[in-house]
């Protein structure tokens, strides 16, 4: 069998799919493509499968694997714990091997409705002394490690592995989109201290904290840009559709001029009123973490949050 020459990569978010592909031998020679605007999750597989035709025919290949990049409302972290006393002096790797397949059977058996996509290690405590990365040698009697699981509902994982596999695609990994997102800026911006990124998303806002490098914590609220545009469609009684091209593009605004309901200072006043509770929900999030004291750095990304450059705010 031949060795594909490209990579795909599908992003399945609450309102659009996005979807690259990246050639192996050609770093230079990519392509990108994003579906149209949904709000009805059944049109999730007629984007998909429109998208599926574009990247085959851009490529010349079938598509038979994808990585596939997901977020969701029902996405849960936790945080924990395991130690162990070493018996022989000097550290090795079976230990560290132990003491997470430990904390993930531990997981496992509790929250039995999910699945673990990431495992995090953000401390080792050797002896009393932490570190933020395993030492190559180190002597060590105890040993403690505080891991933070990322995880995805059974559900949701099964339900888009049936989606593709109708296609005949097998899904080889499965990423939270919100944390890659955030590792891939914070590693740009080469930020240190504390510093927490919201990304607003259709159906949720996930607030992702680091120190120094090291993932603090996770969460995720049932709200995001999805709420703003019911918001809009409701008080100004017009489609979902058309709330969302109104939320998104404030400047285009005198395209409805001749409508005596559609003000520029009505639809500011519905956004950003949703938009603040949004963000007020995040910082009790942030300030609720006992980690993170004094000045944190916040950046916002997402979907949801290009309303906030949005020149008329």
């Amino acid at each position: 069998m031949s060795r594909k020459k490209f990579q795909t990569i599908f992003d399945c978010g609450s309102s659009k799919v996005r979807a690259g592909i990246f050639n192996n031998e050609d770093q230079d020679n990519t392509f990108f493509i994003e579906s149209n605007f949904y709000t009805n999750s059944s049109s999730l597989k007629f984007e998909i499968q429109k998208i599926i035709t574009s990247l085959e025919n851009f490529t010349n290949e079938y598509i038979d694997s994808v990585d596939l990049m997901v977020d969701s409302s029902r996405m849960v972290s936790i945080a924990i714990s395991v130690s162990k006393k070493i018996e022989e002096l000097k550290l090795r790797k079976d230990n560290i091997l132990f003491l997470v397949q430990e904390a993930k059977q531990q997981i496992e058996k509790y929250y039995s409705d999910f699945s673990i996509l990431h495992i995090v290690i953000n401390n080792y405590k050797l002896d009393n002394i932490d570190y933020s990365e395993l030492p190559d040698e180190i002597d060590c009697q105890f040993i403690s490690l505080d891991i933070i699981f990322i995880c995805l509902p059974n559900k949701l994982i099964s339900d888009l592995k049936d989606t593709f596999s109708e296609f005949n695609i097998l899904i080889n990994q499965i990423i939270c989109s919100s944390y890659a997102k955030s590792i891939n800026y914070k590693n740009n911006l080469n930020s240190t201290g504390a510093v927490s990124f919201i990304d607003i998303g259709f159906k949720k806002t996930s607030i992702i904290s680091f120190i120094h490098n090291k993932l603090i914590f996770l969460d995720v609220l049932p709200i995001g840009g999805n709420h703003i545009t019911k918001d809009i469609s409701l008080l100004l009684k017009i489609d979902i559709n058309e709330a969302e091209k109104l939320k998104l593009n404030f400047e285009k605004i005198n395209q409805h001029a001749n409508n005596e309901f559609f003000s520029l200072e009505m639809i500011q006043k519905i956004a950003f009123a949703r938009t603040e509770e949004i963000l007020e929900l995040c910082m009790k999030s942030i300030e609720s973490n006992t980690q993170i004291k004094g000045v944190s750095k916040i950046i916002l990304i997402g979907e949801g949050s290009k309303i906030l450059d949005n020149k008329f705010k």
